[in-house]
C-alpha cells in the first residue's frame, strides 16, 4: 500500500469514528448516516484507494471530469458495486449524461431539469434517485429551491417516470459557531418531516452536512453526508 493510500485509509477510518460518535449520541445507528465522498478534483487513483478501504458512496460536482472519472474507475475494477451522486448544478445541456451515468442526483432544484432527466434516464437502468437541494439560508449565490416553493416542485417531481423522489438536500452557509450551524439544519429537517407528513412518508434521505459540520448534521437528523476536505485534503484545483 502507497504513502497515499495510507493516508487516505486513516482519513476515513477517522471519519467513520467521528460519524460513529455522532450518531451515537444522537442516539441512532451508524449505519443510518451513509458517507458520500466527494471526490471532485481528485484523481481515479483517489477513489479507487478509498473503494479498497470499503467505501463505496462517490459524490462528483464537474461532469466532464467525473464521466472520465467513473470511467477510469470502471475500467480499473469492472464490476465494482460503486454508487455515483452527482451534487452539482445542473445545466439543461448537460442532463443527458447526468441521467446515463449516475446512480443519484442531489441537487435538483428546478421542474424543467427533473423531466429532461426523466425523460433521458436509460429504460435498462434502475429509476434514478434524486433529491430536491433547498436554498434553506437564502443565500443569493446558491442553488436550491426556496422552502416555500418546496411542495409544489416535489408534488410535480414525485409524478415523473423514471425518477425516484428519496428527500431532499442543502448545503447551510457556512459557519465556524455551533448554534448558527444548527439553526439551518434543524429547519431542513423540519421541512423534511413536513413533506413526509404531507404525502412523501417513503422519503428516507436527508443529505446535509459536509466536513466542517457533519457532527451537527447528523444530531439533527441527516442520513447522508457529503464530505471532501476531511478524506482526500485540501482541493488541488
Amino acid at each position: 500500500m502507497s504513502s497515499s493510500d495510507k493516508h487516505l485509509q486513516a482519513n476515513l477510518t477517522s471519519l467513520s469514528e467521528r460519524i460513529t460518535a455522532a450518531a451515537r449520541r444522537a442516539g441512532r445507528p451508524t449505519e443510518s448516516v451513509t458517507l458520500v465522498a466527494v471526490s471532485k478534483t481528485f484523481p481515479a487513483e483517489a477513489v479507487l484507494a478509498l473503494a479498497r478501504c470499503g467505501q463505496r458512496h462517490f459524490g462528483e460536482n464537474y461532469l466532464q471530469e467525473a464521466l472520465a472519472k467513473i470511467e477510469a474507475v470502471r475500467a480499473a475494477a469492472p464490476g465494482l458495486p460503486l454508487v455515483w451522486h452527482f451534487v452539482g448544478p445542473i445545466q439543461s445541456n448537460k442532463t443527458r449524461p447526468i441521467a446515463e451515468h449516475f446512480d443519484w442526483v442531489q441537487s435538483v432544484e428546478r421542474l424543467k431539469i427533473a423531466q429532461r432527466l426523466s425523460e433521458q434516464r436509460p429504460a435498462h437502468l434502475p429509476p434514478l434517485n434524486v433529491l430536491l437541494q433547498v436554498n434553506i439560508s437564502g443565500e443569493a449565490s446558491k442553488s436550491g429551491v426556496a422552502p416555500g416553493e418546496l411542495p409544489a416542485l416535489a408534488r410535480a417531481v414525485a409524478a415523473l417516470p423514471r425518477l425516484r423522489l428519496r428527500g431532499l438536500m442543502a448545503v447551510p452557509e457556512p459557519t465556524d459557531d455551533p448554534q448558527r450551524q444548527r439553526a439551518p439544519l434543524a429547519a431542513m429537517k423540519a421541512l423534511f418531516d413536513e413533506q413526509r407528513a404531507a404525502g412523501f412518508a417513503d422519503w428516507d434521505t436527508l443529505s446535509m452536512g459536509m466536513s466542517a459540520d457533519l457532527e451537527a448534521a447528523i444530531g439533527q437528523g441527516a442520513t447522508m453526508v457529503r464530505v471532501g476536505t476531511a478524506l482526500f485534503g485540501e482541493r488541488v484545483r
